[in-house]
């Protein structure tokens, strides 16, 4: 399966051109950023309405999700209508909404399983998600869940660029994307 659209979900305060989900938007076909109107101060609704048209608008085409932090929690509460037209997420270092009061709109999370394959990616040193609830989430989204140990918030700041790993995920989930090859275009 190649879906016709990849949705990249940033999380609070958006993912900076060094992300790998910027880095990924750029090179992977058919990849479009999700843009939220106030990335400062993310409003529950507002985020999922955003995301749920973005998913509505593609037209019959059933759309993978790569999501990270806050994006993840977006996603966990998208609509039973944009959810069914979901194929497939990569859900990467979900925040804990209710640790920053930025967030708490958020909360609680949903712990219902989704309607589509998932799989959730975790630090073990996290500082804005305990891993024990991130494998929480996991167990309650039927997601398969892999652990990362010492690699933060999987991000820019703990040393996050390309992530070839993360490209092997995302293939794992169905999504035709040669790892390899994506690098050796970038460099």
């Amino acid at each position: 399966m190649s879906p016709d659209r990849i949705l990249i979900v940033p999380g609070w305060r958006n993912s900076e051109p060094a992300h790998w989900q910027s880095l990924w938007e750029a090179r992977l076909p058919h990849a479009r950023r999700v843009a939220q109107g106030d990335w400062l101060f993310p409003r529950r609704q507002d985020w999922v309405d955003r995301l749920t048209e973005e998913i509505l608008s593609s037209r019959g085409e059933r759309v993978v999700i790569v999501a990270h932090s806050l994006g993840c929690i977006t996603t966990a509460h998208l609509p039973p209508e944009a959810a069914a037209r979901v194929s497939a997420a990569l859900l990467v270092a979900p925040a804990d909404p209710e640790r920053r009061s930025q967030l708490a709109d958020f909360a609680p999370v949903p712990h219902r399983r989704l309607p589509y394959r998932s799989i959730l990616v975790a630090s073990g040193n996290d500082p804005y998600c305990p891993v024990r609830l991130a494998g929480a989430y996991a167990r309650a989204w039927g997601s398969a869940f892999v652990r990362l140990e010492n690699a933060g918030h999987i991000n820019v700041a703990a040393g996050f660029g390309e992530w070839p790993l993360g490209l092997q995920l995302l293939a794992q989930l169905g999504v035709e994307v040669d790892p390899a090859e994506l690098l050796r275009r970038a460099a």
